[in-house]
């Protein structure tokens, strides 16, 4: 077989569930013996391609909104929320949450990918929208973070004030619906099996090691975990 096994996880910058994700396959691969072997492929994803954000947003009356519920409702869930990002070692702070269309943020992202720096990238952009409380809006801050993680000023502003990018960020999106994804984060391990949600480590560990035991890739994905729990879809966070 190849020596090589690759995981593809599609999400999306807004998403909690995303961020404890990446935790949880970090765990999951620093318990791995062949880590170092494992190459990760982000793949974008957007929860609300369609939202338009404005200055006077906020994280929990957009949710009572969103879900037509009050804001004690909404604010409840949020500290749900934070308190499940701790148990990955993560500090959430939903209150200086700057709300965004992360169409942007994905074109950014593939611009990473070409300079294999997309891992890099992205955990800055999770943090700089959940714990940070940036503006992911402004392409100053974009510019700011892909410069932070060693892509050239130039270049990123260049792909940002253009619409480079944004077919590779479609594309992404339409082979997510082609595959079922309905929900993310969405994990695909060498094309042969498939993870839906922040799962623990052990379920991310006990999937590596099948796939590379099994060692024959199959171009067909099988769903191991169809549960909604912990993801975000287009309907919210679950």
């Amino acid at each position: 077989m190849e020596n090589k096994l690759k995981i593809q996880i599609w999400s999306d910058i807004m998403c909690p569930f995303c961020y404890i994700g990446k935790r949880r396959i970090e765990e999951a691969l620093s318990l791995f013996e062949h880590k170092d072997t494992v190459e990760i492929e982000w793949k974008s994803f957007q929860l609300d391609a369609s939202f338009i954000p404005s200055p006077e947003d906020n994280v929990v009356e957009h949710l009572a909104e969103k879900y037509q519920k009050g804001t004690d409702w909404a604010q409840t869930m949020l500290d749900n929320m934070t308190q499940n990002a701790k148990t990955a070692g993560l500090d959430f702070h939903f209150e200086k949450a700057v709300l965004a269309n992360s169409h942007h943020a994905h074109r950014l992202l593939h611009l990473a990918k070409k300079h294999h720096l997309a891992n890099e990238l992205e955990e800055l952009l999770f943090k700089a929208y959940l714990t940070d409380g940036k503006d992911l809006n402004n392409l100053n801050t974009l510019i700011e973070l892909g410069i932070e993680v060693g892509l050239e000023a130039e270049t990123v502003a260049q792909v940002l004030q253009s619409t480079d990018y944004s077919n590779e960020v479609k594309q992404d999106i339409q082979e997510a619906n082609a595959i079922g994804v309905r929900g993310v984060p969405f994990f695909v391990f060498d094309n042969k099996y498939a993870i839906s949600g922040a799962q623990p480590a052990s379920v991310f560990l006990e999937t590596l090691e099948k796939v590379w035991q099994e060692g024959q890739f199959d171009s067909k994905v099988t769903l191991l975990n169809t549960t909604t729990d912990n993801s975000c879809d287009i309907n919210g966070c679950h």
